[in-house]
This record gives structure tokens, C-alpha cells and sequence, in this order.
């Protein structure tokens, strides 16, 4: 099988599996690299040809938009070492515009909760609230 064959498969696998819903969650993006590894292509080359195809499509690559996000918690975390309530529901609006919508509200915010406890970043909370603790509540975290 030659190279541009593999890459036309390739191209077939995420059309497949995006083709519905137009979106590229993690499940689906570990299938389709492991199709591609098993086709000699290099993880990074098959990472790279993905994110192309998502573009091209216009698909939403769940991967890309949940990194984009982790580096805005990373800037605001920087900032005082905690995030806040707004910071929180900026990183939350985010993700949802960057998922156009595929996931509800409460899977954005519990998203963005993994990601805080991933990187192990503080919640900034008052003294008479906790925003942190109702919002984890409130996605069944808590």
C-alpha cells in the first residue's frame, strides 16, 4: 500500500467517524491513530493529518479545543496561582463556543473541572461562598 494510499484511508476513517455529529471526541481520536499506527504512520504525522482533516472538514477535534482551554486555565492560574468563579466561566464559555455546542452545559463545566484537578490548579473562593464546591456538585463531582 503505497503513502498517499494509507493517507486517503486515513482521510475515509475520520470522515466515518466525524461524519454525524461533525465532532472528534477522544474515544474516536484514539481509534483512528491506532488505525494509522497500524498503517506504519508515526503518531505525530497521524496527530498532524487529523488536526488537518478536522480543520479542512470543519470538524471539532475535542483534543485541540480542550488544550486550547488548558492553556487559558494555565494564564489565568499564572496570574494569582488560583482560579476564580469568572475565570472558571470564561474557561467554560470557551470550551463550549470551541465544541460549537456538541456538549451540554454541565459536561463544559465538569470538563473544565478535569482539567483544573489534572493540573492540580487551586480555586480562588470566598469567604461566604464556594463556588468551586456548588459547581462540582451541581455536574455530580462532589
Amino acid at each position: 500500500m503505497s503513502l498517499d494510499d494509507v493517507k486517503k484511508q486515513f482521510v475515509e476513517q475520520v470522515k466515518l467517524r466525524a461524519y454525524d455529529d461533525r465532532y472528534v471526541d477522544k474515544q474516536e481520536e484514539r481509534e483512528i491513530l491506532q488505525i494509522a499506527l497500524q498503517q506504519g504512520i508515526t503518531v505525530d504525522s497521524a496527530r498532524a493529518a487529523l488536526a488537518q482533516v478536522c480543520e479542512s472538514q470543519n470538524y471539532v477535534l475535542e483534543s485541540k479545543v480542550l488544550q486550547d482551554v488548558s492553556d487559558l486555565l494555565q494564564i489565568f492560574n499564572d496570574g494569582d496561582g488560583k482560579i476564580d468563579e469568572k475565570e472558571f466561566n470564561d474557561a467554560v464559555a470557551k470550551l463550549k463556543k470551541g465544541v460549537q455546542d456538541k456538549k451540554t452545559d454541565i459536561q463544559c463545566k465538569r470538563m473544565v473541572l478535569e482539567l483544573m484537578e489534572e493540573n492540580a490548579y487551586s480555586p480562588k473562593t470566598g469567604m461566604f461562598s464556594n463556588w468551586y464546591k456548588r459547581v462540582k456538585k451541581e455536574v455530580g463531582m462532589a
